[in-house]
């Protein structure tokens, strides 16, 4: 029986200028910290799908991801970490880069296809764990076992306000969970990095309307878009603080908190919670 204990992910206050000139109290909860590879939300939303896949005796595990994906790269240290082989679906032509070399020497076992086919493998990957010697890992690790993952992050908090960034949605979903299992009264303040992306509030219907907002305007162009700006906030915002993000997710997380800040929409002597989902290998694109 594999043994996968609780990460390391302390919560810091965050020595910031701009939320001393306005009064907020802002901590950080450092998911980014759990490990090098394994990562912040990548830890949280495998835990349960690799305790599936022994459950089930299967010794290979079977996942999908883009290029640059921080889910591959995780899936593959899982994988050589608990004992098992590993296969990735890689979305797009055959390219090379850090993030793919580091999936390579974990050992994982890499196959490119077209987009239209990746979206044909990702459908059929949801029905196929009965059926097949592998186990399926949905892509971003999502799905009922990843969403019951990020929920176990949840404390009794007394945060105003709990900042994620979105993509699939399947962290925020958990978060929510986790909140409502712990009784906390704080918003799910949750920050979408895919351009037009609004249909995706249908997904959240089923919670409470007053226990989230969803931001649809700080994409920064869409996913994976980075531009000069993002960079020097990363850059200036690491130099401020000693915390890096990722320009894929956390930086525009964080810029629109800090917006929303600025606006009044969060009050003075308030406490938010940021959390830091990981994702850091991802600024290797920007360096390769």
């Amino acid at each position: 029986m594999i043994e996968i204990l609780e990460p390391f992910a302390p919560i810091e206050e965050l020595n910031y200028s701009l939320y001393k000139q306005y009064g907020v109290h802002v901590f950080i909860k450092r998911e980014d910290l759990s490990h090098p590879y394994i990562s912040g939300n990548k830890w949280r939303k495998l835990k349960y799908h690799l305790l599936a896949a022994q459950a089930q005796e299967k010794q290979h595990l079977q996942t999908y991801g883009g290029p640059y994906s921080n889910h591959l790269l995780a899936t593959a240290a899982a994988g050589a970490k608990y004992g098992f082989k590993t296969k990735g679906i890689v979305r797009g032509e055959p390219v090379s880069n850090p993030i793919l070399k580091l999936c390579s020497l974990f050992g994982m076992g890499l196959a490119f296809v077209d987009r239209e086919r990746y979206k044909i493998l990702v459908q059929e990957a949801l029905q196929e764990n009965s059926n097949t010697t592998s186990y399926i890992i949905p892509e971003g690790g999502g799905g009922a076992l990843g969403e019951k993952g990020v929920a176990e992050l949840v404390q009794p908090w007394e945060y105003q306000h709990v900042f994620t960034s979105v993509g699939t949605g399947s962290t925020m979903r958990g978060l929510l969970k986790g909140m409502q299992d712990a009784n906390n009264l704080g918003t799910v303040q949750g920050v979408v990095v895919l351009k037009g992306a609004e249909a995706m509030a249908q997904e959240f219907i089923n919670f409470p309307a007053h226990s989230y907002q969803l931001h649809f305007n700080y994409h920064e162009g869409g996913y994976a878009k980075s531009n000069a700006e993002l960079m020097q906030f990363i850059k200036d915002f690491a130099s401020e603080t000693g915390v890096l993000l990722d320009q894929v997710y956390e930086a525009k997380m964080i810029k629109a908190l800090n917006d929303l800040i600025a606006k009044g929409s969060i009050q003075s002597g308030q406490k938010v919670l940021a959390l830091h989902n990981g994702g850091l290998s991802g600024l290797l694109s920007q360096l390769y």
